[in-house]
């Protein structure tokens, strides 16, 4: 597993360094060397926040939290990204047997002055809706754009407010 550190605003430490690697190392049976691992260390008022993000193939596993201290709120984002894999086992599993291709690096965000804009860049992945809800669901967000692996066009999954989930399907202007 490759192990990113990030700290925004704080120090990373090696003993700190030394307890994720030691955490993460469970994770190993699932992903046997082929995951890219980003922890993210800062501080949010008088508590510290720690975000996980596990990429491995089209899959991402993120967890964000807060606690007293970064030990704590490692073992918690743990314990979220494990209920992940335990919640998703079955269609994980599937998606395990085939062969992972690996992610292209360029995930960024930069800030524009005017209106202070955060922009993200990914590759869109061919994948099916059912696919794309997994995912965001994984990552915990309310939407996920993604490549339909039929049509090839780009698509938007969201959760609506009653908990089922909506398809934003495009339509050429004519």
């Amino acid at each position: 597993m490759n192990i990113t550190y990030i700290g925004r605003q704080v120090n990373v430490y090696e003993d700190q360094k030394q307890l994720v690697e030691k955490k993460l190392a469970k994770f190993d049976r699932y992903f046997p060397g082929q995951a890219d691992t980003t922890v993210t260390f800062r501080k949010i008022r008088d508590n510290e926040c720690m975000e996980i993000t596990i990429s491995v193939g089209n899959t991402l596993f993120r967890a964000e939290e807060q606690a007293e201290k970064y030990s704590i709120a490692l073992t918690r984002c743990i314990d979220v990204i494990e209920g992940q894999i335990r919640k998703n086992k079955t269609r994980l599993e599937k998606r395990m047997r085939s062969s992972f291709v690996s992610p292209e690096p360029g995930n960024m965000a930069e800030d524009t002055e005017a209106f202070r804009i955060r922009t993200k860049r990914f590759t869109l992945k061919p994948m099916t809706a059912e696919e794309a809800i997994l995912q965001m669901n994984l990552i915990g967000h309310s939407f996920f754009v993604y490549a339909d692996a039929d049509t090839g066009e780009t698509n938007v999954v969201y959760k609506r407010d009653d908990g089922s989930y909506g398809l934003i399907l495009p339509e050429k202007a004519e």
